[in-house]
């Protein structure tokens, strides 16, 4: 069993956590009626949003469980198992992306980026979310040993740690402009443009 299968075969199948705010800040950030990809679409509660605001969505995840999932739950929308690596479609396919909680997962972040400015139109719309770890946290976990180690336990599935500043300083070195990035409840909410 590959890693992604091993841990969607752990989760339960619930709303995704944060599911109101996210798809809130998804659904203001991504214009109605846009073709959007879903990157790592889970089990597939963010492109049934997309869809019924009147968005064309393709949701795409690395393991064939949250497809499952999402195809049960969702027969209507279109979900697609693809490797990690190169996305199936075609050069600005896509006006706008939804990427949420994905990078935190991903081992080749930049690559992944790349990809998505590469299947988006020049200039569409990038929305991702991805975990919080502002000062206060940050300090936190530096006083608390306890803390610390729960927190990067080294079996969790997070990879990555974004704060505020090395969120845009990683979406600016992929090319992509006019970002935008605020923390609410303990979640980066991040817009920006694919470069022109």
């Amino acid at each position: 069993m590959t890693y992604f299968e091993r841990l969607w075969s752990e989760l339960p199948d619930a709303a995704p956590e944060h599911f109101e705010l996210r798809r809130e800040f998804m659904l203001e950030a991504l214009a109605p009626g846009s073709k959007v990809i879903d990157v790592g679409a889970g089990a597939g509660w963010f492109a049934a949003a997309l869809a019924g605001a009147g968005c064309s969505v393709v949701g795409v995840e690395v393991a064939q469980e949250p497809v499952r999932r999402a195809r049960e739950r969702f027969p209507a929308l279109e979900f697609v198992v693809v490797p990690e690596g190169r996305l199936p479609f075609a050069a600005a396919a896509f006006d706008g992306a939804w990427l949420g909680e994905v990078l935190e997962h991903v081992a080749d972040v930049v690559g992944l980026l790349d990809e998505v400015a590469r299947v988006l139109a020049p200039g569409g719309r990038l929305a991702l979310s991805t975990p919080a770890h502002g000062w206060r946290l940050r300090l936190a976990l530096g006083v608390s040993r306890r803390a610390f180690e729960r927190h990067f336990e080294p079996r969790a599935d997070h990879l990555r740690f974004f704060t505020d500043a090395t969120l845009e300083r990683l979406l600016a070195a992929c090319g992509f402009e006019q970002i935008a990035i605020r923390a609410r409840s303990g979640v980066l909410l991040a817009t920006a443009r694919a470069p022109r």
